[in-house]
């Protein structure tokens, strides 16, 4: 199944790891087994590496080193694993040895934060922070993700995922990030700042009746093969030009993509299996990603996009049976059985308008969490695209000012002809100007990142409101619903 049906069902033990183990044939535990090699080297490791805090109650938090790989493996296969999950022990190993190897090309093992019982040398709680580029409609800027955050059961509640964000949002600082972002459990990491605020993954599933049938004098008009290394600058080219269907993305270059074909273990639970579509005679047309294993007995797709002038409605019908082949072949592998296939690409997507009755089933999106530490600056950096909505608009070459109250702060907004002039903070009652509209909380950040519209944000929230019309017709052109598709480098 798809990694958000995966990451609903099972939050609660990957993002704070609750209740997991890696069970081992002979009934052991092989997290606990790798933790007991590692814990005596750890003791040494500790007056070696840089401590970042002293927590208090025999608890540091220090960096990771590389030396700290297994002992991250098992405690990461310990707190994330969930028994009888489709995710097997190894995957959760394997995606911390990648992290951990220095090859990615992005992260490196002193990204990841430990807290340690110094004595008893073990790993009681960690997470890390994934550097990468962003884009907001086509505006790169850098992005954090948190990820891997858990912690013992006996050392929750303890404030140690609160200290591990401090310094994950000190390190996205210096980085230049403009905001960070994380997948997880409902309603925990607005604590830390973060908000609900882009829509995450979703799509539509089919069943074996809806796969389309070859006529018996018909053959495959295209074909699906595994990328290879010379296909990385044709992929990234796909990639990138669908990716102009949606308000934020995140960029792949060529080294990312380069990454994904080969750079990943296959056990990896965040691997994904890359592949070309071409036609009978070899000239490739789009590119294709899916899982490498059942999600219960659905093999998904991640990516699935087309070079331009290519029909959509010609070459679904080839994607789909090969997805359906490739289904059948692991369900024969893990000894399970193929019941389903899916398109994981968000709430929208032309494969969804080509065959929507072949995709019964929908799955509404989840959310991704995002945190702005500096509205004004992140305005300030996506003024092109304020200032193209403009010109584009009944409001083209307005001159006027917006000022957007948070309740407890806010921010100032000041255009001439049509230009974005200045953006400041400004707090709501310091000052005779009255508020061109207000946002309680984080809520703004639902209209920035166009996953509300105002007037929906209106119904939800009866404080949130525009003051004028033309507050809120300015709010409505600057600020457009629209979708997004965030497929994060981890």
């Amino acid at each position: 199944m798809a990694r958000l049906l995966h990451a609903i069902e099972t939050v609660r033990w990957r993002e704070v790891g609750a209740f997991g183990f890696c069970p081992r044939r002979d009934g052991r535990s092989a997290a606990a087994a790798l933790a007991n090699r590692e814990r005596g080297k750890m003791r040494n490791r500790t007056a070696k590496s840089g401590v970042l805090r002293d927590l208090g109650e025999g608890l540091i938090l220090r960096r990771a080193t590389k030396a700290d790989t297994e002992g991250l493996a098992a405690f990461n296969c310990e707190i994330h694993c969930r028994p009888g999950s489709d995710e097997p022990p190894e995957s959760m190993v394997a995606w911390t040895r990648d992290l951990m190897s220095g090859d990615h090309p992005t992260f490196r093992p002193e990204d990841f934060t430990i807290v340690e019982e110094t004595k008893a040398g073990a790993i009681v709680s960690s997470m890390c922070l994934i550097p990468q580029t962003w884009a907001y409609d086509g505006v790169k800027f850098g992005a954090g993700v948190p990820e891997l955050v858990g912690t013992k059961p006996d050392y929750r509640r303890r404030g140690l995922v609160r200290a591990q964000f401090r310094v994950i949002h000190e390190w996205s600082a210096q980085r230049n990030h403009m905001l960070q972002a994380i997948g997880g459990i409902p309603n925990f990491y607005r604590q830390f700042g973060y908000e609900m605020a882009v829509e995450h993954h979703g799509g539509r599933v089919g069943f074996k009746p809806d796969v389309p049938k070859l006529r018996k004098d018909e053959k495959e008009t295209y074909r699906v093969r595994p990328a290879t290394e010379s296909d990385v600058p044709f992929i990234a080219r796909v990639y990138r030009y669908g990716m102009e269907r949606y308000l934020l993305c995140c960029v792949r270059s060529t080294a990312l993509w380069r990454y994904e074909l080969t750079g990943r273990r296959k056990q990896a639970t965040e691997r994904h299996e890359l592949r070309v579509i071409e036609t009978a005679g070899g000239e490739r047309v789009g590119l294709l990603a899916h899982w490498n294993q059942l999600w219960g007995n659905t093999l998904g797709a991640s990516a699935y996009e087309l070079k331009p002038g290519v029909s959509w409605v010609a070459v679904t019908p080839s994607v789909v049976r090969y997805l359906a082949a490739a289904g059948e072949r692991y369900a024969a592998r893990d000894k399970k059985e193929f019941g389903s296939f899916g398109f994981w690409l968000g709430s929208e997507h032309p494969v969804y308008e080509v065959i929507p009755r072949r995709l019964p089933h929908t799955h509404d999106p989840y959310a991704l969490y995002i945190r702005v530490p500096d509205v004004p600056a992140f305005l300030r950096r996506i003024a092109p695209v304020l200032e193209r909505r403009l010109a584009e608009s009944i409001a083209l070459g307005h001159t006027g000012q917006l000022k957007l109250s948070f309740y407890r702060e806010g921010v100032g907004m000041a255009f001439r002809r049509g230009r974005l002039s200045k953006v400041d903070a400004w707090r709501p009652g310091q000052s005779e100007d009255r508020e061109s509209a207000a946002f309680p909380g984080l809520t703004f950040l639902h209209l920035l990142f166009g996953r509300r519209s105002l007037d929906e944000l209106r119904r939800i929230y009866p404080d949130c409101y525009a003051s004028s019309d033309e507050a809120k017709l300015l709010l409505s052109v600057l600020f457009p619903k629209k979708p997004s598709s965030v497929w994060t480098l981890t």
